[in-house]
């Protein structure tokens, strides 16, 4: 069944008249379908009639700052603690508590205005206070971080997003990869391990000078982006005012005109290109590259060629990627996301791309679910949960995964669709559960 996005209205899913490029080998290795099996319905580019769907492109849109409770409590029915096993629809996952047992207090509503008010402390010394060993009951009362307005839940703001969880796959135990701040955890997509603490470091990269950060540092490990670019598999990375940042730094500045309706009004943050947002951009073989750093814009371009790449990684500015405090709309968050669904359902590769919308980190929120135990691999402990949402026609419709996933997992799909096995980078993409449980299992994607 092809997925129709909510958000979008007026706009249907456009067929392929055919595959817009060539990407190495979708579906092989050990997270694709065997050959010959009956995979879905063919489309008008599938060749054959019954020839199985290809997951030709995956598209990775990053948004920040928000947990699974903030975001989806009230569109979860199931009772709080009640760890449903069933898999279809909003009573499948679990309601947040509609008190806090430490405090007594009751959830704030998150909204446009709550969103934009307050910005949580989610450094890994806060954050683990709150976690508290797993009880989770540090967000209110915690004596060195706690604030009620950590214990917040969304309103019918985030009705567009709930619309996509329903009609797409969610995620209910994707947890954070580690207690922290976003490129901690950010670059969990690029090396599937811990690297550093909180936003310890910018990269040294194109716009580090105009951010607050001077701290800055490079890298030479291998990334996920290496072993595509060794395999001949095509990949970008989209930053949205990106060109801008380039243009001013080539003329020895740092940007001076700030968007109109970025409400922190600010060129060193949350209005301008920040590389920090971009893993790749810490790493020596990575940044910078023109082949593979994008502004935004050339997102519509490349799909509007048939060009896009087989791996997509989205970021938006600071202000629209719903980061609390700073003046930041939810619905400006919102706008962005929708407008990269109309882009990709208005194009040819629309019947043969996953997109996996989710989120770097909690941002210090409250979630009711204990994270696991610090992972074996680097020894570094799980954050608190946050929303992944699979959508496209590729998805697995209205289901709830409560397989535990995090970034790792993105980058072990990543490997075994176009590099034939997983585990390559040696970190925790030898051991986390691969994203099949969000996908339609007629791909034969793995659920471990």
């Amino acid at each position: 069944m092809r997925l129709a996005f909510p958000l979008v209205t007026g706009l249907a899913l456009v067929a392929a008249c055919g595959s817009s490029s060539s990407h190495g080998q979708p579906g092989g290795g050990d997270g694709g379908p065997e050959a010959g099996a009956d995979t879905g319905p063919a489309t008008e580019g599938g060749g054959e009639a019954g020839a199985p769907a290809k997951i030709e492109h995956v598209v990775v849109l990053i948004q920040e700052n928000h947990t699974f409770d903030s975001y989806f409590s009230n569109w979860c029915t199931g009772a709080t603690g009640s760890n449903p096993t069933c898999t279809s629809g909003p009573s499948c996952c679990e309601k947040g508590p509609g008190i806090d047992a430490s405090s007594g207090t009751t959830p704030e509503v998150l909204d446009d205005t709550t969103n934009a008010a307050f910005d949580p402390n989610h450094t890994q010394a806060c954050e683990l206070t709150e976690i508290d060993g797993g009880k989770m009951d540090g967000y209110v009362s915690s004596t060195t971080c706690g604030n009620a307005k950590n214990f917040a839940y969304a309103d019918t703001t985030l009705q567009p997003y709930w619309d996509l969880a329903g009609q797409g796959a969610l995620g209910d135990h994707y947890f954070q990869p580690v207690v922290g701040q976003s490129s901690s955890n950010d670059m969990y997509f690029a090396r599937a391990q811990y690297v550093f603490l909180d936003n310890t470091y910018e990269p040294e990269a194109i716009g580090a000078a105009c951010t607050i950060n001077k701290s800055t540092i490079q890298y030479t490990d291998p990334t996920i982006a290496d072993l595509l670019e060794t395999a001949g598999v095509t990949w970008a990375f989209y930053s949205e005012g990106y060109a801008a940042m380039q243009q001013a730094v080539a003329s020895g500045g740092c940007p001076t005109v700030v968007p109109s309706d970025c409400a922190f009004d600010s060129d060193a943050f949350d209005c301008a290109y920040d590389p920090s947002d971009n893993p790749f951009a810490y790493y020596k073989s990575t940044v910078d590259d023109p082949a593979h750093f994008k502004d935004y814009a050339s997102f519509a371009t490349d799909l509007a060629g048939g060009t896009l790449p087989a791996v997509s990684f989205i970021k938006a500015l600071d202000y629209k990627t719903e980061h609390p405090g700073y003046g930041n709309l939810i619905t400006a968050g919102i706008a962005f996301v929708q407008g990269a669904l109309s882009s990709i359902q208005g194009s040819s590769a629309a019947p043969n791309t996953l997109i996996l919308l989710t989120w770097d980190e909690g941002g210090g929120l409250f979630d009711h679910v204990a994270p696991p135990a610090a992972s074996a691999i680097d020894h570094q402990p799980y954050g608190t949960r946050i929303p992944v949402i699979a959508l496209g026609p590729l998805a697995r419709a209205g289901t709830i995964s409560h397989v535990q996933m995090e970034h790792s997992s993105i980058v072990k799909f990543i490997e075994s669709q176009w590099l034939g096995s997983t585990g390559q980078l040696a970190g925790r993409d030898t051991v986390v559960a691969n994203i099949g449980s969000l996908l339609d299992p007629k791909l034969g994607v793995p659920e471990n």
